[in-house]
């Protein structure tokens, strides 16, 4: 009886720490998720500013 009531305490504490790590895990992954996502659009929002400027001093040099 003792040693299944040891059992079910090590298997009880086994799954907590089971979640816990997941999540962990999951809360790690959405967070590396959101920050590359957070640069990729600073990346895309810099690489179309510098487009727009070209773009315009193109025209203004065209037009000149």
């Amino acid at each position: 009886m003792l040693v299944v009531v040891v059992v079910v305490v090590v298997v009880v504490v086994a799954e907590e720490i089971v979640v816990e790590v997941v999540v962990v895990v999951v809360v790690v992954v959405v967070v590396v998720v959101v920050v590359v996502v957070v640069v990729v659009v600073e990346v895309v929002v810099v690489v179309v500013e510098v487009v727009v400027v070209v773009v315009v001093v193109v025209v203004v040099v065209v037009v000149e």
